[in-house]
């Protein structure tokens, strides 16, 4: 709950609104954090990832890329898709929490060490000869495993309490950041860049389980149980469906590229992405928020549950148009002036790119309903008919436009997935209603 002497210093409108609201303060509070997290790595993540594209160039830049986005296929198998569920669980069964936590640790570790497996061996057998190629995707694949230890930011979420691991995270980044300006200034190969990837992960789990600690509580009072894991399972699978789906079609068009194309072209579309992607976080912040008040909203009053949705919506849209139309319209200018000349070729791809954000926020503002809803199985139906497009998409343009194809594919397969097969089934139509309603944000706005 945010004190007295801090509400002081908000508008009087705004004030008079939050005043005796503990619930709504608490999501300012949480928000607050989150949204500093988030602003301190945009700022700071977008001018060292400028420096290190400038300094790789095209060609190592697409080769790291090409790795990186080939981890991302496997991460899903690593995160099990218990993000939400586990926050879900803890805010309704809040005796068993140890428990849920424990057996969530457990089922994240097993994930992560086959990950890396899994991810090593198939990258292996699909680039045979590509050994540097080879040694890129282990040492960034091994981070997988210490991903488990966000289990620990689930539970500071499920209280709303993110300043703790806000603290840890971002100490860990601002160290990786030293280190990648270090590795620019001192002029290191590309392979450092990777072991920088894994260190910033291993770091910030560490910093996860100190502060945890710090606040009095204790990793081994978790105790994993059998059935516990296995009720996590059930409602989780056709979330690792629907995370592996997200990942093919929001990383399968730079694999597709470095396949059809080269690595110019992965190091191209991605200087592109880098910019446009930047900006998905915004609704992670406010949804990781309101998540746990979304919930318990449906527990108390079903009117308020639906107007929190349908407000939620309503954000999202505007916050999406305010960024996408200046970017599109500037977008040559931004990447002549940010990365330089020889990635002129990026600033038609960040035009198009760009206009994913509309869908990509309302995809994620969408979570919340699938989750409170029981809906994880149509979401998992959605995505992986959104992947199939895309994946036939790329097929059909990269050879023909390169990486601007593959901008088109992007952009035409975050719509169908997040806002047009809600038309599907009766159960998410009501959503599609409301995300096209949600474009007349100010009428909605108006009850925030």
């Amino acid at each position: 709950m945010l004190n007295s002497g801090w509400l002081t210093y908000l508008p009087t409108f705004i004030r008079k609104r939050v005043e005796g609201r503990e619930t709504l303060q608490k999501i300012i509070g949480n928000s607050g954090w989150l949204f500093f997290d988030k602003a301190l790595r945009m700022c700071v993540g977008l001018f060292v990832n400028i420096w290190v594209v400038r300094y790789l160039g095209p060609d190592q830049f697409g080769q790291l890329s090409y790795a990186t986005a080939f981890v991302a296929l496997f991460g899903t198998f690593a995160t099990l898709g218990l993000d939400g569920i586990v926050i879900r669980e803890i805010v309704r069964k809040p005796d068993a929490a140890h428990e849920i936590l424990g057996s969530a640790l457990f089922l994240r570790l097993a994930g992560g060490i086959t990950a890396f497996f899994v991810c090593t061996v198939s990258f292996f057998v699909v680039r045979q000869g590509d050994s540097s190629g080879t040694v890129l995707v282990a040492i960034i694949a091994g981070g997988m495993v210490f991903q488990a230890f966000d289990v620990i930011d689930f539970w500071f979420q499920s209280q709303m309490q993110s300043r703790s691991t806000v603290i840890a995270k971002n100490s860990a980044f601002l160290v990786t950041a030293l280190t990648k300006v270090g590795l620019i200034i001192f002029h290191a190969p590309l392979i450092m860049f990777a072991w920088a990837a894994a260190l910033e992960i291993f770091l910030g789990a560490v910093g996860m389980v100190l502060s945890y600690k710090r606040h009095g509580y204790r990793l081994t009072d978790w105790l994993g149980t059998f059935s516990r894991c296995r009720h996590l399972l059930s409602d989780s699978w056709p979330l690792i469906l629907s995370g592996l789906s997200i990942a093919v079609y929001m990383k399968i068009d730079q694999i597709m590229l470095g396949n059809l194309a080269g690595n110019d072209a992965v190091g191209i579309y991605t200087s592109a992405t880098k910019l446009s992607e930047i900006w998905y976080m915004i609704p992670i912040i406010v949804v990781s928020s309101v998540f746990p008040a979304i919930v318990q909203s449906k527990e108390q009053d079903e009117s308020l549950y639906h107007r929190r949705i349908t407000r939620l919506f309503s954000l999202m849209a505007a916050i999406s148009l305010l960024i996408a139309a200046p970017i599109s319209l500037c977008s040559n200018w931004m990447v002549t002036t940010i990365y330089g000349a020889a990635f002129r070729a990026a600033g038609p791809v960040l035009a198009v790119h760009i206009w994913a954000s509309l869908f990509v926020f309302y995809g994620v503002a969408q979570g919340p309903w699938d989750l409170t809803e029981n809906l994880t199985r149509l979401a998992m139906v959605r995505i992986v008919i959104g992947a199939t497009v895309n994946i036939l998409l790329n097929l059909w343009l990269i050879p023909v436009h390169g990486a601007l194809g593959a901008a088109v594919a992007t952009v035409v397969s975050q719509a169908l997935a997040a806002v047009f097969l809600n038309l599907m089934h009766k159960k998410t139509r009501p959503i599609f209603y409301c995300q096209i309603k949600s474009l007349l944000f100010h009428r909605y706005l108006r009850g925030l």
